[in-house]
C-alpha cells in the first residue's frame, strides 16, 4: 500500500512429516566454516507478487522482462549486507521465496531471524484509547524451511510461523485475480475521488466473496504482475484478521495495527517485533514441529485489505538478518 510513499514524506518531517527428527546426518547440509557464513540473504530463488499499486515498481519491470529476470531483479533488491532497496509483495497471496548460505541456528530461548521491512509508528493518533501500537505496519505471513535432503534448493516440506493471530486466521484462503482488460473503460465514483477506476481489477476468493482492486491517482502503471502470463493468477494461504482502523471517521487517517509477534513487516527494523523465533514453527494441522534451523524463508501478505486512499494493504520486504551469526540477542516469547 502506500506506506512507502509517507515513510518518504515523513523522513523529510503442508508438509508431510517432520525433517527435524532425522538422525541421519547423511541428510544433514555441508556445514561452512563459521568465517565463510553470510548472515544476510545469499539468493532469492522465487518472486510473484500479486495485484498492488507497487507491483512492476519494486522491483521495476521493464518490457521483456521475463520471470527469471525479476526474480533476479529482486534478488538484487534484497540481497546482502546493504540491499539496495526493497520489493513489494502486492496484495493477499504474493510472496517471495529467499536463502541463506548456511543454516540459521534454532537457538532455545532466542530468537534466530530478523527480516526487514519498513513498517513505521504512526506520529499520532486521532483514537485517545488505541491499546495497541500502530502507524503503517502490513504484516506478512512467514514460513521456513530446513534443507534436509542438502541440495541447496526450497524443495523440502515448509512450515508457517504461528504469530500471534494464527487461531484467529482463516487457513487455506485462497484469492484469483484477473488480468483487466487495458481497453475497459475506467469507472470513476465522486466519493472514491483518488480512484481513477473502481473496478480497475475483478477478483474472487474462495468464501464466495469478491470485489474489485481499485488504480488510484498516484500509480499509473498497470497493477497485474506483466511478466506473469495467463489472464487470470491464484495465490492461497493464511488470511489474517485485518488490521486497518479510518481513526478520523472522515476516511482521512488510517492505521495498521501491529500484531503482537510473528510477522514480517509488521515493526520497525529496530523493534524486537521484527524478530522471529525458529521455535514457532508448526505443520498445516497446527502441530509444532522441531527444527534443528532454517536454510529458505518465504514471506507472503497475509491480508487481503483496502484503506481507502491510500490503496491496498501490501507487504514490504528490505533484506533479512541471520541474528546469532550478528551476535544479536533477543529473548523469545
Amino acid at each position: 500500500m502506500r506506506k512507502i510513499y509517507f515513510k518518504y514524506l515523513l523522513a523529510v518531517s503442508v508438509c508431510m512429516f517432520t525433517v527435524a527428527c532425522s538422525s541421519d546426518d547423511d541428510n544433514d547440509p555441508v556445514p561452512k566454516p563459521e568465517s565463510a557464513k553470510s548472515p544476510y540473504i545469499s539468493k532469492v530463488y522465487d518472486f510473484i507478487p500479486a495485484v498492488g499499486q507497487f507491483t512492476n515498481e519494486l522491483p521495476k519491470y521493464e518490457p521483456g522482462d521475463t520471470y527469471e529476470t525479476m526474480v533476479k531483479k529482486a534478488e538484487d533488491m534484497i540481497k546482502g549486507e546493504k540491499p539496495a532497496g526493497m520489493i513489494s509483495l502486492g496484495g493477499f497471496g504474493g510472496y517471495v521465496v529467499f536463502g541463506f548460505d548456511h543454516t540459521v541456528e534454532n537457538v532455545p530461548g532466542k530468537r534466530d531471524i530478523r527480516i526487514s521491512a519498513n513498517a513505521f509508528w504512526a506520529a499520532a493518533n486521532p483514537n485517545p484509547d488505541a491499546n495497541k501500537r500502530g502507524g503503517s505496519c502490513e504484516p506478512g505471513v512467514i514460513m521456513v524451511s530446513y534443507d534436509a535432503n542438502a541440495n541447496g534448493l526450497p524443495d523440502d516440506p515448509w512450515y508457517e510461523i504461528a504469530g500471534s493471530e494464527h487461531s484467529k486466521s482463516k487457513k487455506n484462503y485462497e484469492i484469483t485475480y484477473y488480468r483487466p482488460d487495458p481497453n475497459k473503460k475506467p469507472v470513476l465514483d465522486e466519493k472514491e475521488s483518488y480512484a481513477t477506476d473502481v473496478k480497475y481489477i475483478y477478483w474472487t476468493d474462495n468464501h464466495g466473496k469478491s470485489g474489485y482492486k481499485m488504480k488510484n491517482q498516484y500509480h499509473s502503471q498497470s497493477y497485474y504482475p506483466e511478466w506473469i502470463k495467463g489472464d487470470k493468477i491464484t495465490f492461497k494461504g493464511t488470511l489474517l484478521p485485518d488490521n486497518a482502523v479510518e481513526e478520523s471517521g472522515e476516511g482521512k487517517y488510517w492505521v495498521q495495527y501491529s500484531f503482537d509477534y510473528g510477522y514480517a513487516d509488521n515493526a520497525p527494523n529496530t523493534d524486537d517485533e521484527s524478530a522471529i523465533d525458529i521455535d514457532w514453527a508448526v505443520d498445516e494441522n497446527g502441530k509444532k514441529v522441531n527444527l534443528p534451523g532454517v536454510n529458505f524463508v518465504k514471506v507472503y501478505n497475509g491480508l487481503n485489505q483496502e484503506c481507502g486512499w491510500l490503496g491496498e494493504t501490501s507487504t514490504e520486504i528490505s533484506g533479512a538478518q541471520d541474528l546469532h551469526l550478528l551476535g544479536i540477542s533477543i529473548s523469545t516469547k
